[in-house]
């Protein structure tokens, strides 16, 4: 994507790159390319608003992108310069999750752009513009479509690289939270389960810090560009079809699809933090059930220290057990309704194993937004907004409700 600014030379490359993709060539087929006399099949009344929603986006995913690799570096900004102080399962999880990244790019990025070509191959193929700059129709018109073409895939990409690599970073702290649950299955030590959240909260606040700029500039974008394209086709003089309305609906989609990548990730991985609370407080109870002991002996013991297993799932309803694979996809994997083995809780204190729930209880990691957390209480609350958004302008669009 020559993203790449390490050198003078390649810094040329990359900010060329950009004002020509972003700026230069949308310009000129707005002002230039457009057809403003055409027929109602080939006119483009709401060229301005794609053009300038998707720069705008674009730039802004550009720019914090170079910001990143030029202040941080690429492995430190991707936190490979802390992979060696994690575990081998940490390290190969991040490395698949990593090389799926291109893959989940192109998922993203070729059916937008399929779309696309479909539509600006029709459009030049069918005789709508005669552009006269290189003398001949065919040449010329082939040229401003391969430049329009690669202007929309060049920003349609800088967005998803942006919104794919945020993904990336959340899923290494997802797998760093469930190797840290790891700790409540076996005799752990208070002060070492809280030095590693601290370290994972010191983290998350890492993140949340260098993209909480992007993400609220980005959700007012998306939702300024949803608002406004549903104001101009709206209006009671609009003509609305497919062909004059097709790339309006093709970018709102593609916006606000990039907007719920970051959204899903920052709170998924908010939720899983959080979750480490619930797994604390269960752990502590099945603890203190493993070390209570009988005075009169009537009451028959929960555990068999010889088993090495404590709190165990004996004491749920086999019909639970039995009920359980219906929800197997939705439960978390540390979170979930399993009791937890006792091994040697009895070497933990109460007051410390308390002490350690309430501080899970009273510092709750996540993704934050200059204060606001992102759980997911606030991901279905805009998901809900830009849905109908973008289902409403689909509507009035394409037909698609």
């Amino acid at each position: 994507m020559c993203v790449d600014q390490s050198s003078p030379w390649t810094a040329v490359l990359s900010w060329s790159m950009f004002v020509v993709f972003t700026l230069v060539v949308p310009a000129t087929s707005h002002f230039v390319i457009a057809c403003a006399d055409c027929d109602s099949h080939h006119s483009r009344p709401y060229d301005s608003v794609v053009q300038l929603s998707l720069s705008s986006f674009a730039s802004l995913s550009f720019l914090c992108l170079s910001r990143f690799v030029s202040k941080y570096g690429l492995r430190r900004f991707l936190f490979f310069d802390k992979l060696w102080h994690e575990s081998e399962t940490v390290r190969q999880g991040y490395t698949n999750q990593l090389n799926r990244s291109v893959k989940i790019l192109s998922y993203f990025v070729t059916p937008c752009f399929l779309a696309m070509s479909s539509y600006k191959i029709w459009w030049y193929a069918s005789g709508a513009s005669q552009i006269p700059f290189l003398g001949n129709v065919i040449l010329s018109d082939t040229v401003a479509c391969v430049m329009e073409l690669c202007s929309w895939l060049y920003r349609t990409t800088v967005i998803f690289l942006v919104c794919v690599l945020f993904r990336l970073i959340c899923h290494l702290q997802i797998l760093r939270l469930q190797d840290f649950a790891q700790v409540f299955q076996m005799d752990s030590d208070v002060g070492t389960i809280l030095s590693e959240h601290l370290r994972i909260r010191r983290h998350l606040r890492i993140i949340s810090h260098r993209f909480r700029t992007f993400i609220l500039l980005s959700l007012i974008l998306v939702t300024g560009s949803q608002f406004y394209s549903l104001l101009i086709t709206t209006k009671a003089h609009a003509e609305l079809n497919i062909y004059k309305t097709g790339e309006l609906a093709l970018c709102s989609v593609t916006l606000v699809t990039a907007l719920l990548i970051l959204l899903r990730s920052a709170s998924k991985i908010t939720h899983k933090a959080q979750a480490v609370t619930c797994l604390a407080a269960k752990w502590h109870v099945c603890a203190t059930i493993e070390s209570f002991e009988t005075v009169d002996g009537e009451t028959p013991r929960l555990v068999n220290r010889a088993s090495g297993h404590g709190c165990y799932a004996t004491d749920v309803d086999a019909g639970d057990i039995d009920d359980s694979e219906d929800y197997g996809d939705e439960e978390d994997d540390f979170d979930n309704n399993d009791l937890i083995p006792a091994y040697a809780y009895s070497t933990i204190s109460f007051q410390k194993r308390q002490a350690l729930v309430n501080y899970f209880e009273n510092n709750k990691a996540g993704i934050t937004v200059f204060g606001f957390t992102l759980d997911r209480s606030t991901l279905h609350t805009i998901f809900g907004i830009e849905m109908s958004l973008v289902l409403w302008l689909l509507g009035k669009t394409i037909g698609i409700s």
